[in-house]
């Protein structure tokens, strides 16, 4: 009961009309690098319209979260416009202090990085791959740097997402890290509760943008994070994982 209650106080946080201490941005430390540099070979993946349902509504009735994928192969096109729609940067404010992305983060912060372990996508070898978002900083274009293969690929990804082995069948499969310090620099103690209602942002758009391209996703809030952390390359303090999306086509059961 006390961690629960711990938890609630944490989901909380004290209001920001409580004021609070002076923030790293205001005693005018340098702020964060809004990326990770590439960790391996850049590419970069065609961006096209994949979209196949145009109306929002369609969108909405459409998603499901799929736990059962079928054999076959996501496109590089559809991965770049998943991955566009969750972290793509449209425009940078000053002179790098902030982005602009499809998704909305609190004070334009985006504290994340993505990871695709990719299965099987089109073209693509199998691994693991880093999205390098601000390589096409108001294009629909897409880079992704290949970082490493995954050996025993499905038992890998079932074993990082908590034995769910489901999730290793599909094409791909999205992991975000926090980088907290984006956040804390501007927010300090108020940055986490905020960085928690971004992630439900990124989630969303995932979900959603799978969906107009006819695909099934599934979120994931139950995973090994050390394990995580591991395979993603991260040391679990300044940057650990926080996230799952798996992404691919529903099985046809009939």
């Amino acid at each position: 009961m006390d961690q629960m209650k711990k938890n609630r106080q944490f989901m909380r946080c004290p209001d920001f009309a409580e004021g609070m201490k002076e923030t790293d941005q205001q005693l005018k430390k340098p702020q964060p690098p809004l990326e990770k540099p590439a960790q391996g070979e850049v590419l970069e993946l065609p961006f096209c319209d994949t979209v196949k349902h145009k109306y929002y509504t369609d969108i909405l009735d459409t998603r499901r979260s799929v736990r059962k994928y079928s054999d076959e192969p996501a496109t590089q096109e559809q991965l770049a416009f998943l991955l566009w729609s969750v972290q793509g940067v449209q425009s940078v404010r000053g002179a790098g202090y902030a982005t602009f992305r499809p998704v909305p983060s609190g004070g334009a912060r985006h504290p994340f990085e993505t990871y695709i372990t990719v299965r099987d996508v089109t073209g693509l070898k199998p691994g693991l791959y880093h999205y390098l978002p601000l390589d096409h900083v108001g294009e629909k274009r897409v880079s992704v740097a290949y970082v490493k293969p995954l050996e025993e690929y499905e038992d890998t990804v079932s074993g990082m997402l908590a034995g769910q082995s489901f999730a290793a069948t599909a094409p791909l499969v999205l992991f975000f890290t926090c980088l907290p310090y984006r956040g804390e620099w501007r927010y300090a103690e108020m940055a986490h509760r905020v960085m928690l209602i971004d992630l439900g942002h990124v989630g969303q758009n995932a979900m959603l943008s799978a969906a107009a391209m006819g695909m099934g996703s599934c979120c994931f809030a139950a995973f090994h994070s050390a394990r995580c952390d591991e395979i993603l390359g991260v040391d679990g303090d300044t940057e650990y994982t926080v996230y799952a999306v798996s992404a691919g086509f529903a099985k046809n059961e009939g």
